[in-house]
């Protein structure tokens, strides 16, 4: 699929951790059924870093930054602005990214039956 968006997904992460990364997966599954491709550095740097050393949550979001300089554009979930997620903003906006801020409950809706090719098979998503 050449030409596909590579954006990054921002949404809450500290709080409630479980519930906030059960909607970040349903932000990146929005995200791909829009037909881009959806980076959630929240999803994956805490299976190896601590959320709550301060030292590596400082190195996370240095990560971070330096991941969502290199995406598209941004895409900003839900409507509370985490300290994190203001970062985010901010760097975006300094680098003059697009940012795409998203209602909760427009993700969630109910997506419509795509048909699309992957590897000579069809799927729906």
């Amino acid at each position: 699929m050449s030409g596909m968006k590579m954006v990054y997904i921002a949404s809450p992460y500290a709080g409630d951790i479980e519930t906030n990364t059960k909607m970040a997966r349903e932000y990146c599954r929005y995200a791909a059924e829009q037909g881009a491709a959806p980076v959630a550095v929240h999803l994956l740097f805490p299976q190896f870093l601590d959320e709550h050393n301060p030292a590596e949550r400082v190195w996370a979001c240095e990560m971070g930054l330096e991941v969502l300089s290199r995406c598209d554009e941004v895409w900003v979930f839900g409507s509370r602005i985490s300290s994190g997620m203001a970062a985010e903003i901010a760097e975006a906006e300094r680098l003059g990214m697009n940012i795409r801020y998203i209602h909760t409950i427009e993700a969630l809706q109910e997506p419509e039956l795509i048909e699309a090719p992957c590897s000579g098979m069809s799927m729906s998503l």
